[in-house]
């Protein structure tokens, strides 16, 4: 269990997070209607959750990898050193790939990863983010679709833990500290 105590208040619900996926893969659909196969990489651990939903509104053919990428461990702040702990099963040269992220902090991650996989030589590369802190921003970098811009507040829920806790709420919660 985290060392300070703490609450979780309520910031963006369950039902608006699965009518903000339906409209997300509305315009995925329209980005990537010619393709064969779509390859949907999600970040774990955070990402886990959103890529189950959006894989399940999507009306076209896809596969599903995964690659983990740690910045934080078990802290409130990023290192803004990457590791990549887990990489692709498969190759993706010459294909289209998307990229899941559950949240774009300060960039660092999302910038490692897209240009690793870039190197890789997709034939398209897109990315999305289901929550993005544009305050915290340190290198440029956006997603191509974002669920929901949030302010600077740690948050849990929908995938994304605090040292490994919180992962299971339906909702996206603020943490606050009740010490």
């Amino acid at each position: 269990m985290p060392q300070r105590p703490y609450v979780v208040d309520k910031m963006i619900s369950a039902k608006a997070i699965a009518a903000r996926i339906e409209d997300l893969s509305d315009l995925i659909e329209k980005e990537f209607s010619d393709t064969d196969k779509l390859v949907v990489v999600g970040l774990l651990r955070g990402s886990f959750v959103f890529i189950a939903d959006l894989v399940r509104e999507l009306k076209l053919d896809v596969e599903v990898d995964f690659l983990e990428a740690s910045s934080y461990g078990n802290e409130l702040e990023s290192s803004r050193e990457v590791r990549i702990l887990k990489d692709l099963r498969g190759g993706i040269e010459g294909r289209d790939v998307l990229v899941v992220e559950d949240i774009i902090d300060t960039g660092f991650t999302m910038k490692h990863v897209l240009g690793l996989l870039k190197s890789r030589g997709p034939r398209k590369l897109r990315s999305i983010a289901l929550l993005d802190k544009p305050s915290r921003r340190e290198v440029q970098i956006k997603a191509d679709w974002t669920g929901f811009e949030i302010p600077d507040e740690f948050v849990v829920g929908y995938g994304i833990d605090f040292a490994q806790h919180n992962r299971n709420l339906p909702f996206i919660g603020k943490v606050r500290f009740t010490d």
